[in-house]
């Protein structure tokens, strides 16, 4: 039995983008895929808030360095996340480094919309 959106535990993911050459390109490559299915798990509350991470060198120009993509979950469980995470394009193509993934429980101190 599923549990109401006020009793699911919201969760913090961290996903960086693999340094090697050619991980950007592949990250292009899959993202209209990525982006459609990010927004079916908007749509049903699973992901609240999410958005790719720019280096802090770029952040301000034009042409950002895409590393990578950050979201905030609210999930029955952690398992729920993990299969979100695996499920996703960035992570089966291997845009994500998944050795340095991180998923985590989160207790937010502010709202979340």
């Amino acid at each position: 039995m599923s549990t109401s959106a006020s009793e699911r535990t919201k969760f913090f993911v961290y996903a960086p983008d693999k340094t090697e050459e050619g991980t950007f390109e592949k990250r292009l490559s899959v993202r209209a895929d990525h982006l459609a299915k990010a927004k079916e798990s908007i749509g049903t509350g699973l992901i609240r808030v999410g958005g790719v991470l720019v280096s802090p060198e770029t952040y301000n120009q034009p042409d950002k360095k895409l590393v990578g993509s950050t979201f905030i979950c609210e999930a029955d469980s952690i398992d729920d996340v993990k299969k979100l995470v695996e499920e996703d394009v960035y992570y089966k193509s291997g845009v994500w480094d998944i050795e340095k993934l991180v998923i985590l429980p989160m207790i937010p101190a502010t709202p979340i919309p």
